[in-house]
């Protein structure tokens, strides 16, 4: 079954201004359509519960990779291709655009948006291990103004997000730092273009072989991406031996409660994210092995 076109109202309002009136006017009658590459399934689908779209796909000032002193400022508009052409990105953020490579084919990398991405709210998508892991904050705007919000407090839970029903995603902030060893790798069906069963990003600040600090997040295992606090604590200040590593694993069971569902299993999730973990602290950790067998 499909959608009947004609039920469907798609606008492109003249200005970004307009657009946000349109929001604030009558809350929850429209809703944003940027890239369109989420949407347009659950149209194909006959799965799309809206019916009053507002194109944003031509506002330039939602678009862009703009480079401060301290900070990245991402458009929201940025599609997945831009992000992967961008040097400064490929070179201090390079979790970000192996996210972006892991999102779909060439055709969703060049019209799907970050912004798009962040707001479908799935626990799936590639890029918010990512943005967890960088410390990303969210530019919020409305006709009431511009708010910012760290990301890791963004979604609430499945589907939820703190976006009031006015409000646009315009931009995300990476604070700039020295390179840290990274590692980004998505478990899939399939090599490409898969729906991720775990997501993993890493980074830590390693010197002298003791953990300086470090970021772990993990997409696709709960309702909402998780960032791994408690077994983040658990390496802080400590040196990187067998013991950090196992006691990093061990804490890691209670960051996360892994779901089942159509894609996998909750036992399959939390098995596979514990070994990513060590696999990722195994390799920071010259001299030591990983206790599974790496089947990638």
């Amino acid at each position: 079954m499909r959608s009947f076109i004609p039920d469907y109202e798609l606008v492109a309002p003249a200005s970004l201004d307009q657009a946000l009136e349109m929001l604030a006017s009558d809350p929850g009658r429209w809703q944003p359509f940027a890239g369109g590459t989420d949407l347009m399934v659950l149209l194909e689908a006959a799965k799309l519960s809206g019916r009053q779209f507002i194109s944003l796909w031509h506002f330039d000032e939602l678009r862009g990779i703009r480079i401060e002193q301290d900070t990245v400022v991402i458009g929201a508009l940025t599609t997945y291709t831009d992000v992967l052409n961008d040097a400064v990105l490929r070179d201090e953020f390079p979790l970000v655009c192996q996210a972006a490579a892991e999102t779909g084919g060439v055709a969703t990398q060049n019209r799907g948006t970050i912004g798009g991405n962040i707001a479908n709210a799935s626990p799936a998508a590639d890029t918010p291990p990512a943005l967890l892991v960088y410390d990303a904050k969210l530019e919020l705007i409305s006709v009431r103004g511009t708010r910012a919000i760290p990301y890791d407090q963004f979604h609430t839970g499945y589907k939820v997000m703190a976006l009031t029903s006015d409000e646009l995603i315009r931009a995300i902030r990476l604070p700039r730092r020295p390179r840290w060893i990274e590692r980004y790798h998505k478990v899939g069906t399939r090599r490409a273009q898969a729906i991720s069963k775990v997501c993993f990003a890493g980074a830590a600040d390693v010197q002298d072989g003791v953990v300086r600090d470090v970021r772990i997040a993990l997409g696709s295992l709960a309702p909402t991406v998780v960032r791994a606090r408690a077994a983040e604590s658990v390496l802080c200040g400590r040196s990187l031996d067998a013991q950090a590593i196992a006691a990093a694993c061990e804490a890691l069971a209670t960051d996360i409660v892994a779901i089942d569902d159509m894609r996998s299993t909750a036992q399959y999730r939390q098995k596979v994210a514990g070994n990513l973990l060590e696999h990722y602290l195994t390799d920071l950790a010259p001299g030591l092995r990983a206790t599974f067998v790496d089947t990638r």
